[in-house]
């Protein structure tokens, strides 16, 4: 089994207003550092993405790839990898978890990163690392600092 990278973060906001920035994949450019383009290719019945094709730019790590995501109810999305120029894989997921009262959500994302080219595993762990912490820092600030998200 592939080793992955995880981290959490706890935000001020209700986890229903987390997964609401984290859902609205338009925005992710304006917020995320590392994706510079984000298109909702498939939706499902619910209006949630189900296929998105993103343009990365993390980096040692820089691709044009699709995910297929799967909602778990209202607090969990996970992604894998549909296709790409340079990942042999891309598997992750956000939980989101209420504390206190419900006006805070520990989140915590893992992710997965496999590359087609060769790479130590400590350097592949090092940039999943680093995409991580820039995201949890890009969404705590974004659901923060929008009046209304």
């Amino acid at each position: 089994m592939a080793e992955h990278t995880s981290s959490s973060i706890t935000i001020e906001a209700a986890p229903a207003d987390v997964m609401g920035v984290i859902a609205d994949f338009a925005r992710y450019p304006e917020w995320t550092g590392e994706v510079k383009e984000a298109e909702v290719l498939q939706r499902d019945a619910k209006g949630r993405a189900e296929q998105v094709r993103l343009v990365l730019d993390a980096g040692a790590i820089k691709d044009d790839h699709t995910l297929a995501y799967t909602w778990t109810g209202d607090d969990e999305v996970s992604w894998t990898l549909v296709k790409s120029q340079m990942l042999r894989s891309l598997d992750g997921s956000y939980l989101l978890a209420p504390v206190g009262a419900g006006d805070r959500t520990e989140v915590t994302y893992r992710l997965t990163v496999d590359v087609k080219i060769p790479m130590l595993g400590m350097i592949k762990r090092k940039a999943e690392k680093v995409i991580i912490d820039r995201a949890l820092a890009g969404l705590k600030k974004r659901v923060e600092s929008v009046p209304g998200v």
